[in-house]
Order: C-alpha cells, then sequence, then structure tokens
C-alpha cells in the first residue's frame, strides 16, 4: 500500500478537469490533479522514492513497491522548455515524501498561455487499484491524495 500525497498546495479539482485528455481521460493512468496557488512554489516528492525521470515540467517517483507516481506541473508546459522551472533535485535521487524536487512559479505558467493544473498519477495502474481518492476541495503540501494498493 502505498500513500500518495499532494506535491504542493492548492485546490484538488480530479482529472475530468484537467484540460488535457491524455490526463482526463486516464490515458497514463488513474489519479487526481491539483490547481496550485500561484505564488512561487516547490514542488515535492508524493512518496518516499528514487527519480526516475526528472524534467522541469514533470517528474516520475518510483518507491520501494515499484509503485512510479508522475507529477506533471502545468499542462502543455513542456512547450516552456523549462522557463519559470528550476530542477532542485536530480534523476536518480533517493528522496523522501515531502522532499523538494522542482520550484516554479504557477501564475508565469498561466502568463504564458499554460495551464498550471498539475496532474497526480499512479503509472501504469488501474483505477480499482486506488483509494481514498480525492477530487475536490483544498489541500495542502503533503497532504494524502490517494492510497495505491
Amino acid at each position: 500500500m502505498t500513500i500518495v500525497t499532494s506535491p504542493c498546495a492548492g485546490r484538488v479539482v480530479g482529472l475530468q478537469a484537467v484540460p488535457d485528455p491524455v490526463f482526463s481521460e486516464a490515458m497514463v493512468g488513474p489519479g487526481t490533479a491539483v490547481d496550485p496557488g500561484r505564488s512561487p512554489i516547490t514542488a515535492v516528492s508524493p512518496v518516499q522514492g528514487i527519480i526516475v525521470s526528472l524534467h522541469p515540467h514533470a517528474f516520475v517517483v518510483v518507491e520501494a513497491e515499484g509503485h512510479g507516481v508522475l507529477v506533471h506541473l502545468g499542462i502543455d508546459t513542456v512547450q516552456l522548455n523549462g522557463e519559470g522551472f528550476e530542477l532542485v533535485a536530480s534523476k536518480g535521487d533517493t528522496v523522501g515524501r515531502g522532499d523538494p524536487v522542482v520550484a516554479w512559479h504557477p501564475a508565469a505558467v498561466e502568463r504564458a498561455g499554460k495551464s498550471p493544473v498539475s496532474p497526480v498519477i499512479a503509472l501504469e495502474a488501474r483505477r480499482e487499484s486506488l483509494a481514498e481518492l480525492v477530487e475536490d476541495g483544498e489541500v495542502a503540501t503533503g497532504a494524502p491524495l490517494f492510497v495505491w494498493t
């Protein structure tokens, strides 16, 4: 069982509200999404594990049970070529839950015409594998988003 926590504070909107069918239709996996506050923030690891993929706009952490969790900071943010994002961890790093991974500025992302809504995805999971899935309401950094069984 893996508890997946929020990489940032904000309002949970669920995957259906993500303006990208790859996420809203759960093509990469089930999960939820957080619309962060607009101040500069640092996204943190949602689980304890190893960073296996790291880009300015997205990262994947795999925990001890082999569950990979994708955090995608905003939608279509790959098109910003890293502008407004700063890596504070490295690929291959072992991180604890809540450790800083990427510093970014959601308001700058929005000014660039992109959505700052950030999907948190259980990669290669079945929807039935997730319990206690949060799909609305305010969330603090580090608060539980779902349990992956």
